[in-house]
């Protein structure tokens, strides 16, 4: 757990720290600043857009009758990359817009589930049904 947490708050930090100024120096300051201020918008509005969207399959599916856990995860992973779109930086700008881009998401989501099915058939997750 640790180490996910340095890499999380040091490393990652570091990376757009660098990437900023690296770019910063060859466009100037004041491009940077406008690319990421216009990645924060444009991903915002963007991800609100998916969004509203997902809203729609989810209340859909729930009066077909059906459980709505791919609308689930979808909302889960706008979500995250809504909130990393905001957070200034070309590293999670790039993450964000992976995770609010439907075809780069609908990849993620399958990994996710076979991620899942190994930690079952492992017996590292375990699934009860009462």
């Amino acid at each position: 757990m640790f180490p996910r947490l340095l890499l999380l708050f040091t490393i990652i930090p570091a990376i757009e720290l660098y990437l900023l100024l690296s770019v910063g120096s060859v466009i100037g300051a004041g491009y940077t600043f406008l690319i990421i201020i216009a990645t924060g918008v444009f991903g915002a509005h963007y991800a609100r857009q998916q969004g509203f969207d997902v809203m729609v399959r989810l209340q859909r599916a729930q009066r077909e009758g059906r459980m709505p856990a791919d609308e689930m995860v979808d909302g889960a992973m706008l979500l995250l990359g809504g909130a990393l779109l905001i957070t200034p930086g070309f590293l999670t700008d790039i993450v964000g817009f992976s995770l609010v881009f439907p075809p780069t998401r609908n990849a993620y989501k399958r990994r996710f589930a076979e991620w899942m099915r190994r930690k079952i058939e492992d017996g590292d997750i375990v699934v009860r049904h009462y």
